[in-house]
């Protein structure tokens, strides 16, 4: 074990691992994953995925599996949906640490893969029962291993051959055409460019390409083999070229959709982006050069970033391959500027004070210090966390915050990024204790309880706008979304005793203009943690973002 990766492993541990099991899945496209592999333990069948009882093309299989192996140890729960997802996390913190290590120097290395540890990019999604992270595992691992395998003298480069493979293989079987694409719009260009003699032998490469082809294809062949063209049709062509080049599945949005996501994403190291102020003003001057290794990883993010602006169908979480070459890169400058030097005649030097660096650390603190009035400020929303908590969580923050500030202004400013990474150490597990979770009894939770307790003969149980996708792995029974308020009125209006969970306010609209008579049968708050937005941080309202649910009958 190399001597960063204990240090790593212990920071990784706490900023992906603290409270993970803390808080319901939320009512996102996490319940997706977590039902899906429940009903998979419940079912047997481990190779067609269900949700909510029905079939589930929509994605490949091995986040189900690798859920649904968890399951079979600690039972359906919140942390064996979300274990994968911080186990990536981990890899991607080592993986980038070890190219940091090999590209640059130990240093750099190490800064690196803190970074990775303590954005706030990926302790949003590490803590999601979500197949993205994972993804970004993959093509991460892949794109490192082969490109040292193809352009450096490796005495055995077969083994980060058999890495490559297996992160393309794995990619492609944990979300499909895009765990290859990526890698490949990267790798390309890279050897066009760097125009080296490949290091590998034809053996080399019918081994991986081998490895590839045993990882990736059997599953997809024994689902075409069972469930036919529409499958195929179904997930090549629906969930994946529509998914791109349509707004079927999302909204579009504008070309820069990514850039804010990207510069959110690396918070609170965002700041510490003034770094590159100096080489880009260089290098539009013509007085630096981009080093080959700088070079490599300028395309390993700007390739992606392009191909995702390019898409119809945006989301935040599809561009998360670009953090660890940013990472990389931010690392490299920050070392450059804050560590001494040995000149050509021996002596040992020190940076001068380095403006950007001071200028980002401050701009960090600030971060730190707005993020905890803000939680502060959101207490009267967090209805399933004790104010105890959200108090102690927001001066935490606070402190940490103040304390980079001191250090940024003070002679010790070169070790502002340490204090920035302990800081943040501090302050991911309170934003999940203080903010993300209950540890308790979470609104779905009482609800689905609710349900129990009025369900007497196996009622269809329906659901609109509220609990429509992580109910039914409370429950553990099938859910009926409807949308239109006709489904709703023919719904309620069945022969037979039926419940539906609804907001307050949408049932006293239907009762009204479409004279439903209803049995409520319990009501509750409800706040919508995944759906938190900047307007809710900034200006939190609770008769705006508290919703009241109410569980009905129709007799």
């Amino acid at each position: 074990m190399h001597r960063i990766t204990l240090p790593l492993l212990l920071l990784a541990a706490l900023t992906f691992f603290a409270g993970l099991g803390r808080g319901a899945i939320t009512d996102s496209d996490e319940a997706f994953y977590a039902e899906a592999s429940r009903e998979m333990v419940a079912s047997g069948d481990w190779i067609t995925p269900y949700y909510n009882y029905e079939p589930r093309f929509q994605k490949p299989v091995l986040y189900y599996w690798l859920t649904s192996a968890t399951y079979l140890v600690t039972g359906a729960s919140e942390m064996g949906a979300r274990l994968w997802a911080a186990l990536a996390g981990v890899g991607l913190v080592l993986v980038t640490a070890a190219a940091g290590r090999r590209w640059y120097d130990e240093t750099t290395g190490l800064l690196a893969g803190a970074i990775v540890a303590t954005n706030f990019g990926y302790f949003s999604i590490g803590r999601m029962a979500l197949p993205d992270l994972p993804l970004t595992f993959c093509i991460t691992l892949a794109i490192w291993a082969a490109l040292v395998s193809t352009l450096e003298q490796e005495r055995s480069p077969r083994k980060f051959v058999i890495l490559a493979a297996l992160g393309l293989g794995l990619g492609f079987l944990m979300k499909g055409p895009v765990g290859v694409i990526i890698p490949a719009i990267v790798i390309v260009p890279v050897l066009m460019i760097e125009r080296r003699s490949i290091g590998l032998n034809p053996a080399d490469i019918v081994i991986g390409f081998l490895i590839f082809l045993a990882v990736a294809m059997p599953w997809y062949v024994v689902m075409w083999a069972r469930h036919g063209n529409e499958y195929l049709q179904s997930f090549f062509v629906g969930d994946n070229f529509e998914r791109f080049a349509t707004d079927r599945f999302n909204d579009p949005r504008p070309w820069w959709f990514y850039l804010p996501v990207v510069a959110g994403g690396l918070l609170p190291w965002t700041p510490l982006a003034l770094v590159w102020l100096g080489p880009i003003t260089q290098f539009l001057r013509g007085r630096r050069a981009v080093g080959t290794i700088d070079l490599r990883l300028l395309l390993w993010a700007v390739l992606p970033l392009l191909f995702y602006s390019l898409s119809v169908g945006k989301q935040p979480r599809y561009v998360l391959p670009v953090l660890p070459p940013l990472a990389l890169l931010l690392a490299s400058s920050i070392v450059e500027r804050t560590q001494e030097w040995r000149g050509l005649d021996g002596v040992r030097s020190m940076p001068r004070r380095a403006v950007p660096v001071i200028a980002g650390s401050l701009l960090s603190g600030v971060f730190f210090v707005t993020l905890a009035v803000l939680l502060y400020r959101a207490q009267p929303l967090l209805i399933n966390v004790q104010s105890a908590y959200t108090t102690i969580a927001a001066y935490a923050i606070a402190v940490m915050g103040a304390l980079v500030i001191v250090v940024a202004i003070t002679n010790n400013w070169r070790s502002a990024p340490v204090v920035i990474a302990l800081a943040s150490a501090v302050a991911l597990p309170a934003v999940q204790y203080g903010a993300l979770s209950s540890g308790g009894d979470d609104t779905v939770r009482q609800m689905a309880r609710l349900i129990q307790q009025h369900r007497q003969n196996n009622e269809a149980v329906g659901t609109m706008g509220v609990f429509v996708r992580n109910l039914v792995f409370y429950a553990g029974i099938k859910t009926t979304d409807l949308v239109t308020d006709d489904q709703v009125r023919d719904f309620l209006s069945q022969p037979k005793r039926a419940l539906m969970v609804v907001p307050t306010d949408t049932m006293d609209r239907l009762e009204r203009e479409r004279g439903l008579t209803v049995n409520r049968l319990g009501e509750l708050r409800y706040f919508n943690e995944a759906g938190i937005r900047v307007r809710t941080l900034l200006w939190p309202d609770p008769s705006r973002d508290l919703t009241h649910v109410v569980l009905v009958g129709n007799r």
